[in-house]
């Protein structure tokens, strides 16, 4: 049994996916750190703050499922995929990569997975998609990550109305970190998404804190309906930690310390210190370890040529 302050802190999360959104985090913090000593080239968003809601999500989605991706979607692909050396070859471009180090970190594509730093653009292809899915290969979804300031992209409801008109088999996961680049949500969205997915006639489920078995218990239900081809928003009401890329953040002192003290993190900290800096130990040193070898690796051909 849980004791009352943990409760009150956090839910206690499985070793197993408590080292992975470690290692997610590390993977990013990691980056910030090579950017800042001038060893990448681009730029990077990272998802910090948000690496429990693909974590939570994997276990729902199967392999014949397609994830469409986007700016800030490094965890979108290690919670699919389990693979930082292929991505950071690829952001580094070095041998190993996934795309051969021409995608970098937005354009990444990887059998059933593809993100794009285009707002709201993978939506419309997830529609083509979950359009043949449902004629090809019934029971299978196309999982859409979207940010709250997607929502002023055309392209976006144009899709959700085809989506709903022609039932097809997509999840539109929203996560909702309550700025887009440096607006915040309140500047720029009239009314609310779970307005606006009902305006479309499909279904809304807001998801709030980390409990990722309890996230998972909620949404396997209507999950299950997307499959039968009935669409679902969900809502993840998360935090970005970060700023927008490397250091345009333009958010108040306060507003950051406020995305801090709710950050995922520092609530499972608070719950078992010990245990969780061992992890985060862990997960920094194989982070490490996998710059290193990705590091000594030559260019990719692709990026020489």
């Amino acid at each position: 049994m849980t004791s009352l302050l943990e409760r009150a802190a956090g839910p206690i999360l499985d070793d197993a996916d408590l080292s992975l959104m470690l290692t997610i985090r590390a993977f990013e913090l990691k980056l910030l750190d090579l950017f800042g000593e001038g060893r990448l080239n681009g730029t990077t968003h990272t998802c910090l703050g948000q690496e429990y809601v693909p974590v939570a999500l994997e276990p729902l989605l199967g392999p014949a499922d397609h994830v469409f991706s986007n700016h800030r979607g490094h965890g979108h692909y290690l919670a699919r995929f389990r693979d930082p050396h292929g991505l950071l070859a690829e952001i580094m471009g070095r041998e190993g990569a996934v795309c051969h180090g021409v995608g970098g970190s937005q354009h990444i594509r990887r059998e059933r997975y593809l993100s794009t730093g285009v707002q709201g653009e993978s939506l419309p292809v997830a529609a083509g998609v979950a359009l043949r899915l449902r004629r090809a290969e019934p029971g299978a979804l196309a999982c859409v990550y979207i940010g709250d300031g997607t929502f002023g992209e055309g392209a976006v409801y144009e899709a959700l109305n085809l989506i709903a008109l022609w039932r097809l088999p997509v999840m539109v996961v929203v996560e909702h970190n309550g700025i887009a680049q440096s607006t915040p949500t309140t500047a720029h969205m009239a009314g609310t998404i779970a307005g606006r997915a009902a305006a479309f006639g499909i279904a809304h489920e807001r998801v709030e804190g980390f409990d990722l078995p309890a996230i998972r218990r909620r949404l396997a239900p209507p999950v299950a309906r997307v499959r039968e081809g009935v669409p679902l928003v969900v809502e993840f009401a998360t935090h970005r930690l970060g700023p927008h890329s490397k250091g345009d953040d333009t958010r108040s002192a306060q507003a950051v310390q406020e995305a801090r003290d709710a950050d995922w993190l520092e609530r499972c900290r608070a719950v078992r210190p010990e245990h969780v800096g061992r992890l985060e130990r862990e997960a920094r040193e194989h982070v490490d370890a996998v710059a290193e070898e990705v590091a000594a690796r030559p260019p990719s051909r692709w990026v020489r040529a």
